[in-house]
């Protein structure tokens, strides 16, 4: 939506001879010069989006993850063992392979800077041009690939104001439809305060449009200030229905869907309604302000959930010398096992390897009842996973190796809450004497 704003505010800028632009600056076109045969399926300019740990951080900061959702340390954490991308980060490289390759457009010229250095390699093509009358939709196809395989797929509707009446068709079956939700109250609600900084967290991400900054852009683009990009609003939205439905496990979000109706300003409050259906979650956010609907028509699909296989019986190994420092803590957790509990309240699960397999896990619950200590792996979901060989495991406990070193040098590998750690050592030290 911000980028024919855009290409309003410039046309505006140029036409009031306040600045020098090229003749092809112009986001509207004349209703004669849309060559729509020559645009529709044309390829445009394959871009390739590099990116490190960093790039996702940054988007999950920018759509509001926060370090006090449990789960912030796999889209915070580089180190973390679960890290990962939030999949509405996805629009991202897709977004600067499209704007790069509108301007090359018959009738649709637009002058974009281009400001990326790439890794992901993007592929866009103009799946369809569409007559609105007062303007020109073009529906952009996004494939973007890492190496061969193909990571995601969006599509974008570009609406150019000025560029209709050359009497093409209103409607394309190669569009890609929202849903309204269904007539009755949501089964769930979020509600998201955004900072008054909030677009120019956002626009690190690479979408470095004025108008989401310089209110001099925006009053051009007849707002009263800077707005905030339509797609931080989705992907704020995106992150609630993927903590709310499927408990923050990227690999079940499958597509999501939206359309962009109302404009939001930094330091609103977004609400996202959700209704699942299925495994479709449709969902709206609104302005919690004024109640106007921002985002209409969303859904997310997601795959269902697996079901949790039933615990495993213990590995069948002997010969590991950390067989004995789990004995040993059990006795102790039985004798000190209520006072544990309070001081603890987690489930610590052991995967120790040996010749770089898993040959036994423990599971050391701190949480429930009076404690306890047992073979194999959590009852439950623990709340911290140690991965570490039996040697390693001795020379921890034995105080040879420092647990932070055998972490740092990838020798102890951690899954979870990072900060229970501590007070495992302290149990350790205090009652498992060895």
């Amino acid at each position: 939506e911000s980028i024919s704003v855009l290409s309003d505010a410039l046309s505006q800028i140029e036409s009031q001879g306040n600045v020098a632009m090229n003749s092809t600056s112009s986001g509207s076109a004349a209703s004669s010069s849309v060559d729509t045969a020559s645009i529709v399926g044309r390829k445009l300019a394959t871009n390739v989006y590099k990116y490190t740990h960093l790039e996702p951080i940054l988007y999950a900061l920018g759509v509001g993850m926060s370090t006090k959702d449990p789960d912030h340390l796999k889209f915070l954490f580089e180190g973390s063992e679960e890290f990962c991308c939030l999949p509405s980060f996805g629009v991202i490289p897709a977004q600067s392979s499209m704007f790069d390759g509108v301007p090359s457009l018959p009738g649709l010229n637009i002058d974009l800077a281009k400001v990326w250095k790439r890794e992901l390699t993007s592929v866009s093509t103009v799946a369809d041009i569409l007559d609105k009358g007062s303007g020109a939709v073009l529906l952009i196809d996004v494939n973007t690939y890492c190496g061969k395989d193909l990571v995601c797929y969006n599509q974008f509707s570009l609406f150019f104001v000025g560029a209709g009446g050359f009497g093409g068709k209103r409607t394309s079956e190669r569009a890609k439809l929202t849903a309204n939700p269904p007539k009755r109250l949501p089964d769930a609600v979020i509600s998201d305060v955004t900072t008054s900084d909030q677009a120019a967290l956002y626009r690190l991400s690479g979408d470095w449009n004025p108008l989401h900054l310089d209110p001099s852009f925006a009053a051009l683009g007849g707002f009263k200030k800077p707005i905030l990009h339509g797609l931080c609003t989705f992907g704020f939205a995106a992150r609630n229905v993927l903590k709310q439905f499927a408990s923050n496990d990227v690999n079940r979000f499958k597509a999501i869907k939206v359309r962009f109706a109302k404009p939001v300003f930094p330091g609103q409050t977004l609400q996202t309604e959700m209704w699942k259906e299925g495994n479709r979650i449709h969902f709206q956010t609104k302005v919690k302000e004024t109640g106007e609907v921002a985002i209409a028509g969303g859904y997310v699909d997601i795959i269902p959930a697996l079901d949790k296989p039933s615990a495993r019986e213990p590995l069948k190994t002997v010969g590991l010398q950390s067989d004995l420092v789990f004995e040993e803590i059990s006795r102790r957790v039985k004798e000190l096992g209520n006072e544990l509990v309070k001081k603890v309240n987690a489930v610590f699960q052991w995967d120790i390897t040996k010749d770089g397999k898993t040959a036994m896990q423990w599971t050391i619950d701190l949480k429930n009842g009076s404690g306890a200590v047992y073979q194999g792996p959590a009852r439950n979901s623990p709340d911290t996973t140690f991965t570490l060989s039996d040697e390693d495991f001795m020379d921890v406990v034995q105080q040879k190796t420092n647990p932070q070193k055998a972490f740092f040098s990838g020798k102890l590998k951690v899954k979870g809450n990072i900060m229970l750690s501590q007070k495992l050592e302290m149990i350790l030290k205090d009652y498992a004497k060895l």
